[in-house]
């Protein structure tokens, strides 16, 4: 499932800007609709999937959206840095952002959004 993860997360961003540059929809705005499509897929198929936790997802899901909110404002800030000032296309900035959280994100769920409770059976 981890596989299947990183392919939408690293997919949807391209195709949300090719699909909706045509309606003057900048890379900037095309990075929002793809964040709110990623973080919703990966949520339930980290908790139901990945790390098979039973836990409350009311608990979880605030844990979960901590790490992915810090990661989009960074990636608010980089994203445009990268594009603006370094001219590197869009696409591939945000590609190359995207490894960074891939890389970080099993750590962060691991021992903090899906770790199990005191009590909690995972």
């Amino acid at each position: 499932m981890g596989g299947i993860n990183t392919s939408v997360g690293l997919a949807v961003y391209p195709i949300l800007y090719i699909l909706l540059k045509p309606y003057d929809v900048g890379y900037i705005q095309a990075l929002l609709y793809s964040q709110i499509i990623c973080i919703t897929f990966s949520f339930f198929s980290n908790k139901y999937f990945v790390f098979k936790t039973k836990g409350d997802i009311k608990k979880e899901y605030p844990k979960f959206f901590l790490f992915y909110g810090i990661y989009f404002i960074l990636n608010m800030i980089c994203l445009p840095v990268m594009v603006e000032v370094f001219n590197i296309n869009p696409m591939l900035a945000q590609t190359l952002f995207s490894i960074a959280i891939i890389l970080s994100s099993y750590f962060w769920h691991n021992t903090i959004t899906f770790k199990p409770t005191n009590g909690e059976i995972k």
